[in-house]
């Protein structure tokens, strides 16, 4: 795995995509504040993990990224925030720090941030709609996304999280938590690579395998990282979820069975992408080096 290979996507693509949101949101709506509130918080930084992920399948597999690509692959951004937005409220986590800045709802309130929040949601599904991409390509997506994020997905795991706080979840059911309300998403970033890249459905199998491993290694480290981080380090407070009886791996685990998760869920993704190199004869090294997100 190699970081440098990493370092050198993100530094390509990063500031794309960043430019490319604060262009594209600067009309988002003709209501200033709901306008500076939905900038607000897709402007506040961030891994931008997710269209990378996309946009690093489609390297992978030789395709040409074209303004239609970007802006397919970086709508996910739009539904990340709305679904932070809504996390951080006061009825759900009740966070007032994200990315080192206040969270939405304290800067502008919970009635703006909640429909901040609602108008980034659709927004999402209309830059996939126009995004020129062809027709069945922009319905397969749309398809995904909806799955992904609906009562089946994120929303799912959303619930679990909320209902489950102060119950004590054996393994299993964490790990269905986190694969709706975490996995979910990545699984989905993955999966709109692979189908604006027309990839054949024996090497999409793995592939998706290696995002569903890299949503489940994503949510341990994040556990880890609140428990051992300052909140200094993450932008956002720490020991939160210890404090609200949440339910994670190192609650469940302890931290050294927390660490050994993590490295059996790297283990899988790596295995999954061996698997599809073998299969496609393509070199998955970029793919690969995303999972340095998870190593010192």
């Amino acid at each position: 795995m190699n970081k440098q290979q990493l370092a050198a996507f993100e530094a390509e693509w990063r500031p794309r995509i960043n430019q490319y949101l604060d262009q594209q949101l600067q009309a988002c709506s003709d209501r200033p504040t709901l306008a500076a509130s939905m900038r607000y918080s897709v402007l506040a930084g961030g891994k931008r993990l997710r269209p990378l992920l996309t946009l690093a399948v489609l390297d992978v597999f030789g395709v040409t990224i074209t303004p239609a690509h970007l802006r397919a692959s970086t709508a996910v951004e739009l539904m990340h925030t709305y679904s932070l937005i809504h996390d951080d409220l006061p009825a759900m986590d009740n966070d007032r720090l994200r990315r080192g800045e206040p969270t939405n709802h304290v800067k502008f309130g919970e009635d703006v941030a909640i429909l901040a929040g609602d108008a980034l949601q659709p927004l999402t599904f209309e830059w996939i709609a126009d995004s020129g991409l062809p027709a069945t390509m922009i319905a397969q997506q749309t398809l995904a996304l909806a799955q992904a994020t609906g009562p089946k997905g994120m929303v799912a795991g959303q619930v679990a999280d909320v209902l489950g706080a102060g119950r004590h979840l054996a393994l299993p059911a964490l790990q269905q938590l986190h694969r709706e309300k975490t996995g979910a998403l990545i699984h989905y970033a993955v999966q709109a690579g692979l189908i604006q890249a027309e990839v054949p459905t024996a090497i999409q199998d793995p592939l998706l395998a290696y995002a569903d491993a890299y949503g489940l290694a994503f949510q341990i480290y994040d556990d880890i990282l609140d428990v051992t981080s300052t909140p200094e380090e993450l932008g956002k407070a720490t020991h939160k979820d210890a404090d609200e009886h949440k339910n994670t791996y190192p609650g469940l685990l302890g931290l050294d069975g927390a660490q050994q998760a993590l490295k059996q869920a790297v283990a899988a993704a790596e295995a999954a992408l061996e698997q599809a190199q073998a299969i496609s004869e393509r070199e998955m090294t970029l793919l690969a080096a995303f999972l340095t997100y998870f190593t010192d």
